[in-house]
């Protein structure tokens, strides 16, 4: 499995704790087995859409794909450069590199109700817009260079110093205009 994607070996060992198969699991996710399979070998790059929609059907939060020993102590992670980092691939459903790396702000914080994260977010690899959706709801907070949001039928385009908040239910597509970009974003997703 690559070293930028840990993420399928939690997947694997929340899947078979709760005696799930992957075609369950696909199933209870509404997503397909190829995914969750890709996922679990390392073979793939997630999105966040999906991976939402895994954790809740594991029962789990976000953040738990992240954590290793939950604690209740504050967490404090100095510089933004957390150690604990997701990698995502946007939008895009094959993808094997990541346009996203998301640095937790909060792993092992137990109990935490929502995910902040330092983002660097590149411009997208291809012309498509896929927008994805799922509950909750996103701030978004542009720390360096231009991102666009794409949210319903609306673009809205921030530099530095701007930021949204929108309800994530409503189809959203966020990505770097034309050169790298630094976000803070904060994303609570009930489970």
């Amino acid at each position: 499995m690559p070293e930028k994607n840990m993420i399928g070996n939690k997947i694997r060992q929340l899947r078979e704790s709760h005696d799930m198969s992957v075609e369950k699991l696909a199933e209870t996710s509404n997503t397909n087995t190829e995914l969750i399979e890709q996922l679990e070998n390392g073979a793939l790059v997630p999105s966040l859409t999906p991976l939402l929609q895994i954790a809740r059907a594991l029962g789990v939060r976000l953040g738990t794909f992240l954590d290793d020993l939950p604690h209740d102590a504050p967490v404090v992670v100095k510089s933004g450069r957390s150690e604990s980092v997701l990698h995502f691939s946007g939008n895009c459903d094959k993808c094997d590199t990541s346009t996203l790396e998301f640095f937790s702000l909060a792993a092992n914080k137990a109990d935490r109700h929502m995910e902040p994260f330092l983002i660097d977010v590149h411009p997208p690899k291809s012309e498509e817009e896929k927008l994805s959706s799922h509950e909750g709801e996103e701030f978004i907070y542009v720390l360096k260079g231009e991102v666009e949001i794409i949210y319903g039928k609306e673009r809205y385009n921030l530099v530095t110093g701007d930021s949204i908040y929108y309800d994530s239910v409503v189809p959203h597509h966020v990505h770097a205009k034309d050169s790298d970009a630094q976000i803070l974003a904060i994303v609570y997703a009930p489970y």
